[in-house]
């Protein structure tokens, strides 16, 4: 079927939840995605930072046929082979104890969200403890699309529309400390942090301010919980985000790049805050499914065996380091920030930023613009500095241009003015 005939049938047929990009990818290898007309895209989005082995990796091809060939689903009811050992190899990456497996990363956060309502439930209950249910969750946060992740989620545009959304949640500004301080109380059941703000623009949070929320959080019995949906699984060169700051939180949450692009999520969380889920509280059909453990495993052991976090690391800092050059040739990039291959370079203009994503997608280079000025940077895992390379070049092209244009405008406005 051609582009065109999906698009009409799509436009009648489906919610229109998404204004897609009339490119119709039909395979993928490596960091490179292809369309319909055989034209190569270099992908530094990876499906918003899922592919982290790229495509058609050769140990999830495997981990798919093998598994497909056994078994595919037995419902939660029932034991198979792939759950208890991906979650010994989840915790131990971690540091946290237990594990909850579903589908997606909003999915993942809502099991969160439960996890510190039913925990101070069971703090008032058996210990007596004066805990309220509250949340504290910072501005600019993103948390995902159901209806309890958006009423953590600040942005308007994610919330306004489905108004009202679930209630006791205020917003800390983000990275204030004092302001954290100043609305944390007893009636706070768990502070939501994300680490590394994705779609917020990435902005990581200060030493300071993480280790400020975990010191509060152990002083009434809180929650600290660290959404890494984004930012986890090696996204930073490390397994966890919050391991660069040597901050544990009580529970955390995974999705995105866990099985390379078979749907999985997962909540890890320590023993003391399992203790407030019984069985029939929570779960989920799906949820640590044969395959999407299988491919989980695959993705982890292949990490494992090339040493891939280093690589992010060194290819993360290659690229930075290149951007923050290319910052000193254009006046348009106001700031370079991110961990690892999570980097967004902000921008002086809405408008710009726009023009620059969609015409390096016309350069067959796939980035992303997120909260209005900000280009960012998700690539597979296994980029290249020479990939990095294509990029800047393009990068250097572009706005070059656009500052040539811009200078060419004020000229004849000044000619205009003169004249």
């Amino acid at each position: 079927m051609k582009l065109e005939d999906i698009q009409a049938k799509e436009s009648k047929l489906l919610l229109q939840t998404y204004a897609r990009t009339p490119i119709l990818f039909v395979s993928g290898h490596g960091v490179h995605l292809q369309d319909e007309n055989g034209t190569d895209y270099l992908d530094l989005l990876s499906g918003i930072g899922v592919t982290a082995l790229g495509y058609s990796h050769p140990a999830v091809t495997a981990a798919i046929v093998a598994q497909s060939n056994k078994l595919l689903h037995t419902s939660n009811l029932f034991y198979h082979e792939g759950t208890a050992p991906l979650a010994e190899r989840l915790t131990r990456l971690s540091g946290l104890d237990r594990v909850f497996f579903c589908n997606s990363g909003t999915e993942a956060w809502e099991a969160a969200l439960k996890l510190a309502r039913a925990h101070a439930l069971m703090l008032r209950e058996q210990q007596g403890k004066n805990i309220g249910s509250k949340f504290l969750a910072l501005t600019h946060s993103f948390h995902g699309r159901t209806i309890g992740s958006v009423a953590t989620t600040h942005k308007e545009k994610y919330r306004e529309p489905f108004a009202p959304v679930m209630p006791c949640v205020e917003f800390v500004e983000f990275d204030n400390v004092a302001d954290l301080r100043a609305k944390f109380s007893n009636q706070i059941c768990a502070i939501c942090i994300e680490p590394v703000q994705g779609e917020g623009g990435i902005h990581p949070v200060s030493q300071e301010f993480f280790q400020t929320a975990r010191e509060l959080c152990d002083q009434t019995g809180a929650l600290l919980m660290a959404d890494e949906i984004q930012c986890g699984f090696g996204r930073t060169g490390k397994w966890f985000a919050y391991q660069h700051y040597g901050v544990l939180p009580d529970v955390t949450t995974i999705a995105k790049p866990i099985a390379n692009g078979i749907p999985m999520g997962a909540l890890l969380c320590t023993e003391a805050a399992a203790q407030s889920i019984t069985p029939g509280m929570h779960g989920t059909t799906f949820g640590g499914g044969p395959l999407a453990c299988a491919v989980a495993t695959a993705v982890i052991d292949t990490i494992e065996s090339t040493d891939l976090l280093a690589h992010v690391e060194d290819v993360g800092t290659y690229f930075r380091s290149q951007l923050e050059e290319l910052a000193t040739r254009h006046a348009a990039i106001v700031d370079v920030r991110g961990m690892g291959l999570m980097i967004g370079i902000e921008l002086d203009s809405e408008a710009l930023a726009t023009e620059i994503a969609a015409e390096m997608l016309d350069r067959h280079i796939i980035i992303n613009r997120t909260s209005e000025t900000v280009l960012r940077f998700l690539p597979p895992y296994i980029l290249e500095r020479k990939h990095v390379d294509t990029a800047i070049t393009a990068l250097n092209e572009l706005f070059t241009n656009h500052a040539s244009s811009a200078d060419t405008d004020a000229e004849l406005e000044g000619e205009h003015l003169n004249g």
